[in-house]
């Protein structure tokens, strides 16, 4: 059994059919990447995973469990996180309570959110240096490293990612992808959107197509790399080991 199981989904935008029909897996541990267009579905399905947006057709499981009509804060707290696009922080907080607001659902227990901080900090070394910081003066790579600890403050077993590396400079990339690679080491799952589909097929193990809604090419991250329909659309030529 997957650990997400996505099964035909269908998710509107008014009259407007964003999903059509979507069915995807995410195993324990594993990294799937999920590439394609601006405007090809895959922010409005990982919207639509997360409680963020409502499905009208289709179903969502996590670990076993139908979680298609949870609401947000029930389905962070079944174990499944979200990086939005953006990173969307709390500008006027601190780089400190930004993290405990991500831990908000343990917010009973200081110790395990004061171990749970210390291993983000452990991970992000630049976050603990500017822990008193407001979070609306860390520059965009910083506010991005913010945005991945605040939802592994909630110990997910899978992490949702969108365009973790949108706007940041190249060594910044780098530097993100590695932490990606990092966190599916310590077991975590990562379902990841990404607009660079060459960094993202390098890294995950899995990867799905969309276009205008659909799943349209699915397999192994390594051999859809190879596939030159898929270099011309979306790598722009060869990929290199």
């Amino acid at each position: 059994m997957a650990l997400l199981e996505i099964d035909r989904l269908h998710t509107f935008y008014g009259k407007i059919e964003a999903l059509r029909g979507v069915s995807l897996t995410v195993g324990e541990g594993e990294i799937v990447a999920l590439i394609g267009s601006n405007g090809a579905g895959k922010t409005t399905l990982l919207r639509t995973v997360t409680g963020l947006e409502r499905a009208r057709q289709g179903r969502v499981a996590f670990a076993g469990q139908d979680i298609t009509h949870l609401r947000p804060h029930a389905i962070v707290g079944r174990g499944l996180g979200h990086v939005p696009e953006g990173r969307r922080v709390f500008s006027g907080l601190t780089v400190a309570e930004n993290l405990m607001l991500g831990g908000y659902l343990h917010r009973a227990v200081p110790r395990l959110l004061a171990e749970r901080s210390a291993r983000v900090f452990e991970l992000f070394p630049r976050l603990a240096e500017r822990r008193g910081q407001l979070a609306g003066t860390l520059s965009g790579g910083e506010q991005q490293m913010l945005a991945i600890g605040r939802a592994l403050m909630a110990e997910p077993r899978l992490l949702s990612l969108d365009e973790p590396s949108m706007g940041l400079a190249p060594v910044l990339v780098r530097a993100v992808f590695a932490v990606i690679a990092a966190i599916r080491k310590s077991g975590t799952a990562i379902l990841l959107v990404e607009q660079n589909a060459r960094q993202a097929l390098r890294l995950a193990d899995r990867a799905y197509v969309m276009e205008t809604g659909r799943i349209v090419v699915s397999g192994p991250a390594a051999e859809l790399a190879r596939d030159p329909r898929l270099r011309a659309a979306y790598l722009g030529g060869e990929v290199t080991a």
